[in-house]
């Protein structure tokens, strides 16, 4: 089982209610979507340091070929789309399990 961690920090410019509450939804969408995706989380933090990321995303795939199959997905690609008005940063991980 492969792990796909991304970690989304919002701009400064965009609304980070609005934006995490979109993002959440288009994200939690794609299960419906992607037979590829096995399992997804998607967290909204509550912490207020500066450091802190704004979002979360946990998902799951049954190996590398599957992650690729979720990252060249249309839908997918209209998240990514999206990410790109409102990110300021990500930062990514993805590991076997």
């Amino acid at each position: 089982m492969l792990r796909h961690i991304v970690m989304i920090k919002f701009a400064d410019g965009a609304s980070k209610d609005k934006a995490s509450v979109e993002l959440k939804k288009m994200l939690n969408d794609l299960l419906a979507d992607i037979p590829e995706l096995k399992r997804m989380e998607v967290g909204l933090n509550v912490n207020t340091k500066a450091s802190a990321f704004d979002l979360v995303l946990t998902s799951d795939f049954d190996d590398e070929n599957g992650l690729n199959a979720y990252r060249e997905h249309p839908e997918h690609q209209k998240v990514l789309d999206y990410l790109q008005s409102v990110m300021e940063k990500a930062a990514v991980v993805d590991y076997y399990m």
